[in-house]
This record gives C-alpha cells, structure tokens and sequence, in this order.
C-alpha cells in the first residue's frame, strides 16, 4: 500500500506541474512563439547546409534579451522542428537537411522516385510526431528520477562522466574510425583549457592576449564550427536537382493503417532513439541509424529496405525524433549535453538564469516539467504545420544556395558579436569555422569537439578538485562504487571500440551461445 500511494502521490504531483505548466503557456503570444519557432526549425532543416545546431546558436545570441520561457520555448520548438523538417529534403533531394535525417534518405528517396513523395511526408511526419511523444513520456518519467541519483554525483564522480562522455560519443558518431572521433573530443578539452584556471586564476595557453584570458566562449566556437563551416562545405558541393513532386494537402495526411500495422516498430524506435539520445553527445543521427538497423533486422520485409520500405522510413524518423527529449535528460539532471543542439540548448538555460545539474528538482522543479510541456507544443506544431504547410513549404527548397549562404554568414557575424560585443568572438567564429571545415573534410565529427568544450570545464575543476581533496591520492577512485562503474564504462568502450580486442571480448559469449544452441544428442556426445 505504502508503494501505491508513494505512485499516486508522484503521479499526482506530476500532473499538477505539468497542468501548471500548459495554462502558463496558453498565453496568445507564447503559442505565436510556437508557431514561429517550429516554422523557422522546418525551413532551417530542409534547406541543406542549415543544421538544427546552426539554427539553435544563432537564434540563442538573438533571444538574449527575452524572457526566459519565450526563449527557450522558441529554441525547443525550433529544434525539434529542424529535426523533422530535414526530411523533406531527405525525400525530395536525396540530400538529408540535418546529419539526423540521413537514413530517411534510404527508403524516402526511392518512395519519392516511384511517385509516393506526398505519402512519404506524411509517414515522415507520423513518426516524428509519435517519436517526439515517446521521448517527451520518458523525458517527464526518468528525468526526476535520475535528478534524485544524480545528487551521488560528486567531483570524482563528474571527473570519470566527462571522460566517459567523451570516449562514448567519440565512438558512436565515428563508428568506420573512433580514434577520429576521440581525437576531436579531446582537442575540444584542449579548447576548453584555455584561459584563467578556475581555482588559482593562473593564465593557461593565452600566449599573452588579453582577451584569451576569459577563455573560448561557446557559443562563438559552436557558431563557427557548425555555422561558418556549413557555408565553406555547402559552397563545396554541387546543388542537387528538386523531385518535381505534385503534392497536395490529401498525399500528405497520415494513413493510420501504417501506423497500426508499424506500431512495434514505431514503439521500439521511440526507445532506441531516446536510450541513444540520453548518451551524451551521441545525437539524433545515431538514434535514427540504431532504430533504422533494429527495424530491418526484426522486419518481415527486409527485402524491401532501401527499395521504398514504410516501415524503415517510419523507424528512421521514429527514432530521430525521440532523440531530442533523451538528450533533454541528462541536461537537465546532470548538466551533460546529450546532442550537439541539447548542448546549445544547455548554454541558453545557463545564459536565461536556470542552472541544470542535480539540483534542478530542488531547486525548480517546475522548470523540467515546463521543458516536457515545450516538446508537447513542438510535436503538435509540426503536425498540424507538417500537413498543412507542406505544399507551400516546398518552394523554400527552390532558393539558390548562393544567396542563402551569404545571409547565414551575416547571421553568424551577428551572432558571436551579439552576446559580448567582442570582436575577438567573431575572429573564435572564423577560426573555429576553418577549423571545422578542414576536420570535416577529413572525415572528423564535430559533436565530439563540442561536447569537449562543454565538458572541458567539467572535467578541469573536477580532477584539480579531486586532487586537492584527496591530496594527490588517484586511488580515492577506486573506493567509490560510481566511479568504479564509470572506469569499467570507459574501459569497455575502448575495448569494444577494436575489431581484434572486440572480437576476444566476445569470444566466451559466442562459445556460450554456440553451447546453448547444440541439439540435445549432439550435447552428449
């Protein structure tokens, strides 16, 4: 009894916050922000070359200035937007508008070339509806929970999720090379070092410029290195030709057929996509690839993936879109981006005076149901503008590339100036811009680089604080269950970031398995 009424009493307070939450926001000119914020994320995700991470840094350095739930609900809306929006050029173009829309390409393209554009979009738009949904439930679910856990985390603690963070999206957004991928993530910590240490305010690596001392702001390094270099690359490739694609308002409703026959699928890629959303700085792409992967192999029709499959198109975008409310959780509960977008996101909370971390649901805990709240508006917005707008939309994929670039570039300029009035901002813009475009070019990803600037401040203080604390004893580490934990976590991603050691890892798995499976007779032998 004592288990059911402890149920009841946090359903109940649940409810009450999120109810608090949704009359707060009935406001007219909130739900205005929601329209606009959704609309700007669907055109800023189809246009390829304009990322959801893009779209979220420059419009963080223009809402400074606002109130603090009109921003970040713009910022939400215009997030979960981009993600869902980039499956139109996914479709028509063959071309994904976000990195999170590239498996969309593999069955919304053939299904756009055998005539289905408009029914396509519609399935594009059901599963990012119902993804965002599943991830908003486990968003409201898990995130007090962890936020109560998260209270164990200490210094030591914090030292080993900075590494971890690090190793695991080095690993998952480099899977052909994950050397690459840690490569970019701990030369994002070396970026972070840079400045006046936190404890004894000693200059680090400032070769003797003054404004190197206050460090490398954020959001100028991630304005250049997902915005300034989008311009370099897109100016790079060649403009790909639109489907000349009849679509009207009828092609693009959702047939609930396909949705109940795909329900499983839809279910489990709302999992998938919000579990891999949760691991910090993993983002919407993995969770689309892990959903798409679980799809085909649990599919009766795996023949037809690839070839114009409903179900691999409806897994993809199932699963990219659950992605944004997981990377929500661990921001919000332990201050660790998820995403590359949640990591812009985390430093407009911090900007507009909400400080995430483990404290969050002592001290506001409203705050993470309002955030549920802000995803419920976003699915909705992009459903009912998804249907409605889709024919009207698909002219802005008619704009030449040659006069948007120029725009996005003054947008960029505008942004890093904005927050400081430095313009050594805009010079970190246009270093770290050239920077990403010549990692891109060999094949590094950006998130790792990212996260490693969020969490470079992180894992300084922690492992200089753990130090004093301990004073200079490493093996206090090795006492502590958490952080033993996150030592076996870390130690296992390198492991199984190896072919040759991956392989002898699994080996007593596979005898196992191999012994399991042995007929009866043969066992006896």
């Amino acid at each position: 009894m004592n288990a059911i009424s402890a149920i009841l009493d946090y359903l109940a307070t649940t409810l009450g916050y999120i109810g608090s939450a949704m009359a707060g926001f009935g406001e007219p000119i909130i739900l205005l922000y929601v329209v606009g914020g959704t609309l700007l994320g669907m055109c800023i995700g189809m246009l390829p070359g304009l990322t959801a991470t893009m779209g979220v840094a420059l419009l963080t350095t223009l809402t400074y200035r606002m109130d603090r739930d009109a921003a970040l609900m713009i910022l939400i809306c215009l997030y979960v937007g981009a993600i869902y929006g980039g499956s139109r050029s996914a479709i028509l173009l063959n071309i994904p508008g976000t990195p999170a829309n590239a498996a969309t390409t593999l069955d919304g393209y053939p299904l756009a070339r055998m005539g289905k554009a408009g029914p396509a979009m519609g399935i594009a738009t059901s599963g990012s509806f119902l993804g965002t949904l599943i991830g908003m439930f486990f968003l409201a679910t898990i995130a007090p929970l962890l936020a109560d856990y998260a209270l164990k985390f200490q210094t030591h603690e914090f030292f080993w999720l900075a590494i971890f963070g690090i190793l695991i999206s080095g690993q998952l957004t480099a899977l052909d090379d994950p050397i690459k991928g840690w490569i970019a993530g701990f030369l994002g910590l070396g970026v972070a070092m840079i400045g006046q240490e936190g404890l004894y305010m000693t200059d680090r690596f400032t070769f003797g410029y003054t404004e190197m001392q206050g460090g490398i702001a954020l959001i100028p390094a991630m304005v250049g290195a997902f915005g300034f270099s989008e311009v370099i690359m897109v100016m790079f490739n060649r403009r790909a030709e639109i489907i000349k694609a009849t679509t009207t308002l009828r092609d693009v409703i959702p047939d609930p057929r396909d949705i109940f026959r795909y329900r499983r699928t839809i279910g489990r890629s709302g999992i998938l996509g919000t579990l891999i959303g949760v691991i910090p700085g993993v983002g919407e792409d993995i969770g689309a690839w892990v959903s798409y992967a679980a799809a085909r192999r649990a599919s009766k029709e795996k023949a037809k993936f690839g070839k114009g499959s409903v179900e691999g198109l409806m897994a993809a975008e199932t699963g990219n879109s659950a992605a944004p409310p997981g990377a929500l959780i661990p921001v919000l509960t332990l201050g660790v981006p998820g995403s590359a977008p949640a990591a812009v996101l985390l430093a407009a909370m911090v900007l507009h005076g909400v400080r995430p971390g483990p404290m969050i649901m002592i001290e506001s805990p409203e705050f993470v149901y309002q955030v549920v709240v802000m995803m419920l508006f976003a699915a909705i917005a992009i459903v009912v503008l998804g249907i409605l707008l889709t024919p009207v939309l698909l002219k802005v994929l008619s704009i030449p590339r040659e006069r948007l670039m120029p725009v996005v570039f003054v947008l960029c300029v505008i942004g890093s100036y904005a927050i400081s009035q430095r313009m050594f901002d805009v010079w970190v813009m246009v270093v770290f811009g050239i920077l990403g475009f010549v990692l891109r070019r060999m094949n590094y990803p950006m998130a790792p680089l990212v996260l490693g600037i969020v969490l470079g401040d992180i894992f300084d203080k922690s492992f200089r604080r753990s130090l004093v604390i301990t004073g200079g004893d490493f093996g206090f580490y090795f006492t502590r269950p958490i952080c033993v934990v996150l030592m076996l976590l870390c130690l296992g991603t390198l492991i199984m970031s190896f072919g040759p050691t991956r392989r002898l890892a699994m080996r007593p798995f596979s005898m196992l398995g191999h012994a399991l499976r042995r007929p009866k007779g043969e066992a006896g032998r």
